[in-house]
C-alpha cells in the first residue's frame, strides 16, 4: 500500500513539473483539473486531464 502512495505522489510532482508544457497543449483546463496555492506555492492536480491521457493510452495500447 505504501509503495502505491509513494508512486502516486512521484507522479504528482512529475506532472506538477511538467505543467507548464502541457499546458501549452491545452491540458490542464479541463473542468476537473484543480490548481490552488498551498505554502507561498501553486500547486495543480490534473485529474481531468489524467483520466483523458489514461484513457487516450489505454486505446493505444489495445490498438497496438
Amino acid at each position: 500500500m505504501i509503495r502505491w502512495l509513494i508512486v502516486v505522489f512521484l507522479v504528482l510532482v512529475l506532472i506538477n513539473g511538467l505543467s507548464p508544457w502541457l499546458q501549452r497543449m491545452g491540458l490542464g483546463r479541463l473542468p476537473g483539473d484543480f490548481r490552488f496555492r498551498l505554502f507561498g506555492r501553486e500547486w495543480f492536480i490534473p485529474l481531468a486531464s489524467t483520466v483523458l491521457l489514461s484513457f487516450v493510452l489505454s486505446l493505444a495500447v489495445k490498438w497496438l
